[in-house]
């Protein structure tokens, strides 16, 4: 059962007489439990109608490169060969996926679409919507409780939504129901990108080729099904004794999985219960709560990506400080060669830069530093989120956007007052080598 506040229609269309129904995926990149595609495929059954599953490979997300569209890429061959084994053509095209959408729905009864929270997805749903003959439906697959079901507002911190994300989990944490679509269409004339060669798609696309693919995350649902299974079996017992130890290795490596879509929270969360382990509570709270509020603040927060996102207590705490003395100040360049004295930083700085992915404590430690050692607070918000859209593999995403601003001061609370960081939260490499030994993780991640 799909709970109908997944739901919504964009539109006012009715049905039309097509020849078939239209699966728009484009934030929830799977085949596995994923609500629009079941919705889709439920629909077609009941119009008696086949589905056709439509992407819009778009050369233009902002910040993209290389390294996200190949792990991208990776994950949409193994939904093409996945849709294959259920009857359902998956349609590839590059182009901008409103208008691609707009094209292949000409003959469509109806159109369904999985949703997105950031600026430019919710313009394409809106674009579509408008220009679409037929219905454009949104099913929400990407969280486990709906956002506007959770809040009608902008959340302060984890503290005020997480009672209303709790009170709702017995409602939503629910296994999804796969189906399996009745009529298949016999023919189909629609242009599809040849996906058996990834490297020569990359090698045409008009994008960013500095930053490489990540050598050690491979894109797909079933690569982050495997490192779940390792996660759940090797490291939970561990989790909330030692996730936040840099030298150590106890995270899930989710994020870069569900920022693509290439996992629903709902099977990491599912399968996270059965385990029954004391330290669930604790990855649940990240997973669902944490990530949740992420979600609430670009939907709701105009300025999700800018220092005036900021709550105006750190705006202001900042800007009195802003003149202080720092002690170093690096550029933009400096800062993304990893060349500062914090032999710390740089070490978190070339794991992002080689990985894709940058351990969780040092992320937060990494986003104060640079607030630190750059003179204009606003100059540093940017420095910050431009580094980690270029080379985080979950950069670009409300996890991000949000990560980012509460190294700033975003749903956090005003601390003792200090020069530079003013009221926002302090955090210096005394405090790493007082728990954690650091020679592990500086070891790791050496300069070339």
């Amino acid at each position: 059962m799909i709970h109908p506040t997944r739901i919504k229609q964009l539109n006012a269309n009715r049905v039309r007489s097509g020849d078939y129904v239209v699966y728009w995926m484009q934030a929830s990149q799977r085949a596995l439990d994923n609500h629009a595609l079941e919705y889709s495929i439920r629909k077609a059954n009941e119009m008696n109608k086949p589905l056709v599953v439509f992407f819009g490979l778009t050369s233009s997300f902002p910040e993209a490169n290389e390294r996200h569209y190949l792990f991208m890429l990776q994950g949409l061959q193994e939904i093409a060969e996945t849709l294959e084994e259920r009857g359902i053509p998956f349609v590839l095209q590059q182009v901008s996926p409103e208008r691609g959408l707009i094209e292949i729905s000409k003959n469509a009864s109806l159109a369904v679409t999985d949703r997105g929270y950031l600026r430019i997805q919710r313009q394409w749903r809106q674009y579509a919507a408008q220009h679409l003959r037929c219905p454009l439906l949104q099913v929400e697959s990407d969280v486990v409780v709906p956002i506007e079901t959770v809040s009608q507002k902008e959340e302060y911190t984890a503290a005020t939504i997480r009672p209303k994300i709790k009170k709702q989990l017995n409602t939503f944490l629910t296994p999804l129901r796969s189906e399996s679509l009745q009529r298949r269409l016999s023919h189909h004339s629609f242009y599809s990108i040849d996906l058996s060669s990834l490297p020569k798609i990359i090698s045409h696309l008009p994008i960013d080729h500095q930053v490489k693919p990540s050598s050690v995350f491979h894109g797909g649902t079933s690569h982050a099904v495997l490192l779940l299974d390792r996660f759940i079996h090797q490291k939970l017992p561990y989790f909330s004794e030692l996730r936040n130890d840099p030298g150590k290795e106890y995270c899930s490596h989710m994020s870069p999985y569900l920022h693509f879509g290439q996992i629903s929270p709902l099977t990491i969360a599912l399968q996270i219960l059965k385990t029954n382990d004391p330290n669930t509570e604790a990855y649940l709270e990240e997973l669902i709560v944490r990530r949740e509020l992420s979600m609430n603040y670009v939907y709701y927060n105009t300025f999700y990506d800018s220092f005036d996102g900021l709550p105006d207590w750190a705006k202001t705490t900042l800007a009195i400080h802003k003149k202080d003395r720092r002690k170093y100040t690096y550029s933009m360049s400096d800062l993304d060669l990893a060349q500062t004295h914090d032999q710390y930083w740089n070490a978190a700085q070339l794991e992002m830069k080689k990985t894709g992915k940058m351990q969780g404590y040092m992320r937060m430690y990494w986003g104060k530093k640079i607030l630190e050692w750059v003179p204009s607070p606003q100059t540093a918000f940017q420095i910050a989120l431009s580094l980690n859209n270029k080379y985080e593999l979950d950069g670009r995403d409300p996890n991000g956007f949000t990560g980012i601003a509460w190294c700033f001061g975003k749903h956090d609370r005003a601390w003792q007052e200090r020069p530079i960081f003013g009221k926002v939260r302090f955090m210096n490499d005394a405090g790493l080598t007082r728990k954690f030994t650091m020679n592990e993780y500086i070891e790791k991640y050496p300069r070339s």
